[in-house]
């Protein structure tokens, strides 16, 4: 897992720091000025995608190894709402911020688990918290870039 984890970061560190991530970047920022510079942006957007399911088929197929199995949960709106809670609680526009908010989230949800349906409530007041708090995660609050 570890090694999984750490050739996934690795790839997205390289990506972000290449003249691809560059590109991607200069189209985050102003698509038509990017156009304007020559850039097919259709094909890099195309790219990004692709690039970005594999990492999470990645991500599905290392999970598996964990779990032992795959479920319907797995595929469930939550699911994809609890990565996106990770990401703002972490930082966007960070390396380690994702990664450092699911750490916060899976920490928060095995040690408040006692409290049953309530620990959606308590991860829901944290969330505000940190919004109110850190307005950029907590990752570009202590200055975790990369």
């Amino acid at each position: 897992m570890l090694i999984g984890f750490l050739a996934g970061f690795l790839l997205i560190f390289r990506v972000i720091n290449s003249p691809f991530g560059e590109v991607l970047k200069s189209i985050r920022e102003n698509e038509q000025r990017a156009i304007s510079l020559g850039c097919r942006t259709d094909q890099y957007k195309f790219l990004a995608f692709v690039l970005s399911g594999t990492l999470a088929g990645f991500a599905g197929a290392l999970k598996v190894f964990v779990a032992q199995n795959a479920s319907l949960t797995d595929v469930h709106w939550s699911t994809s709402g609890e990565v996106v809670l990770m990401t703002l609680v972490g930082g966007l526009g960070t390396i380690f911020g994702p990664a450092v908010g699911a750490f916060m989230i899976i920490a928060m949800q095995q040690y408040l688990a006692s409290f049953g349906q309530w620990v959606t409530v308590i991860q829901g007041a944290i969330f505000v918290t940190c919004v109110l708090t850190f307005r950029r995660g907590i990752a570009q609050r202590y200055n975790c870039k990369l």
